[in-house]
């Protein structure tokens, strides 16, 4: 078609080691998006994992509830006081709006788990300035990169 632009996607992100590290070594306040008390979840695993690596966890979710003694909250928006990371436990689809979530929140970072793609909300993200990881667990990076045995 002449005359028409088309963008071109945004550049494959790749996940910084030196970044991860920093996240899982560093005590920080990680939002849990999509972390509720069904303890079938891998969100409700990698929750635990977390508190035991030191960070203070905000479950997010729908119901609001209340997991590991943490307050729930429906929505990122509501969360009150700094957040240091949103670790993202939704599907790919609807993972965009919770990374916009986390910009305007003024999250440090955005973690979008295993399984979780979302190139054009990673650049989005990484325009904003917050730091990165997608595709990946706190529970399969920390031991590999010797943060957690």
């Amino acid at each position: 078609m002449a005359g028409r632009h088309v963008l071109d996607p945004p550049p494959r992100h790749r996940n910084d080691p030196a970044v991860i590290r920093g996240l899982l070594t560093t005590p920080g306040r990680w939002a849990v998006v999509g972390l509720s008390t069904n303890t079938a979840r891998v969100a409700h695993e990698i929750a635990a994992y977390l508190i035991d690596l030191g960070m203070e966890i905000v479950p997010v979710h729908p119901r609001a509830e209340t997991v590991y003694g943490a307050r729930g909250y429906t929505r990122l928006a509501e969360v009150p006081g700094p957040i240091d990371v949103v670790d993202v436990f939704v599907r790919s689809e609807i993972a965009g709006p919770v990374v916009d979530d986390a910009i305007a929140a003024g999250a440090g970072a955005v973690w979008l788990q295993l399984g979780v793609i979302d190139e054009e909300a990673a650049a989005r993200a990484r325009a904003a300035g917050l730091a990165v990881v997608m595709d990946t667990c706190p529970a399969i990076e920390a031991p590999r990169l010797g943060a957690h045995q």
